[in-house]
């Protein structure tokens, strides 16, 4: 409802919902129906353009790039990957290069898609359009934002392994949702407006004094300046460099490397190697504070299992937030009425 009511179609509108609740499904709240007030934001100010089409700018065989213009990020990163994928089926790969989408979501969702057609997938993003978010390793403040990274393997039936992380040690997303819950981010995440170390996101999340810190130290800040370099400087998207306008708006761009695994061998005899790889890791015995082993993509799975048996959470705040955006976006009564009793 509220993204018709923000003016996009309704196959966008339903895509955008699809994703949001398939982020919360897979336990990544950041990246889910909290962003609808966010979404709300953009679109009354023209940084989220529903309804826009797909540009193609380069067709090169196995090399696409598409101009987005702010349009529906969820849509248009769909539509990047649909092309992508269907190029690499008869190309046997294709890198695809999406510039300067609104807010594509849980980069995750993407690599899924491909490994689900099949492919395996590298994606590097960049975020852009407003003040950077995240301080890179020796830095006392923000330079960059997120910025995540993900890829996947294709099973046998289903994705077999997915990577989806943010370079930032937490996405933003989920100093907000501690933030609305009231609770401290984890050690070693987050520094005050004077660099140093602090649990607290309140001040952060309400007025971005302070800066979320890179992953793993100097290894992590390496991988989300390549994010900014291949997902934005090489594909024609905006950096977050300062010679650029920041409108506080949401800019992706990414550069996905999509592989046809039938191009190069068997999908199953891949999932058989993958699955032996798995289970030689699983057989270690698991260290202190750690019941089980996991690989990437189980914990989402897991959660997926989980909140569709026992339904999603949501905070007071969040849904206080979500209900007001709806009205602000001119969602009619009877519909908000409906919204609230279905997420409370």
């Amino acid at each position: 409802a509220v993204g018709i009511a923000i003016g996009s179609p309704e196959d966008e509108a339903a895509e955008m919902a699809r994703h949001l609740v398939g982020a919360n499904l897979a336990g990544h709240d950041s990246h889910g129906i909290g962003m609808i007030p966010d979404y709300v934001r953009l679109a009354k100010a023209g940084l989220l353009v529903p309804g826009r089409s797909l540009e193609t700018l380069v067709d090169m065989g196995a090399l696409l790039v598409f101009e987005a213009g702010r349009g529906c990020g969820q849509w248009m990163a769909r539509r990047a990957m649909e092309r992508g994928i269907g190029r690499a089926r008869e190309m046997g790969c294709c890198t695809v290069a999406l510039r300067n989408a609104a807010h594509v979501g849980r980069i995750g969702h993407y690599a899924e898609i491909c490994a689900e057609a099949g492919m395996a997938s590298v994606h590097f993003v960049n975020v852009a359009d407003h003040d950077p978010l995240q301080a890179p390793f020796g830095c006392s403040d923000a330079r960059l934002g997120t910025n995540p990274f993900a890829a996947a393997l294709p099973g046998k039936r289903k994705p077999s392994v997915v990577l989806d992380m943010a370079t930032s040690a937490i996405a933003f997303g989920k100093a907000r949702v501690a933030r609305n819950k009231g609770v401290p981010v984890p050690e070693g995440s987050l520094i005050d407006g004077e660099g140093m170390p602090t649990t607290d996101p309140t001040t952060y999340v309400d007025s971005r004094k302070g800066a979320l810190r890179s992953f793993g130290l100097h290894k992590g800040s390496g991988l989300a300046v390549m994010c900014e370099l291949m997902g934005a400087a090489l594909t024609g998207g905006q950096t977050i460099q300062p010679a650029h306008p920041r409108h506080d708006g949401i800019l992706n761009s990414m550069l996905s490397i999509i592989i046809d695994v039938e191009a190069i061998g068997d999908r199953d005899t891949l999932a058989d190697e993958i699955d032996a790889v798995a289970g030689y890791i699983r057989r270690s015995p698991p260290a202190p504070g750690f019941e089980r082993i996991l690989m990437p993509g189980e914990p989402e799975n897991l959660s997926r299992a989980q909140r569709r048996k026992e339904g999603i959470p949501l905070d007071t705040k969040s849904l206080s937030d979500i209900l007001a955006a709806a009205i602000e976006a001119g969602v009619p009564d009877d519909c908000v009425t409906e919204i609230r009793k279905a997420l409370t």
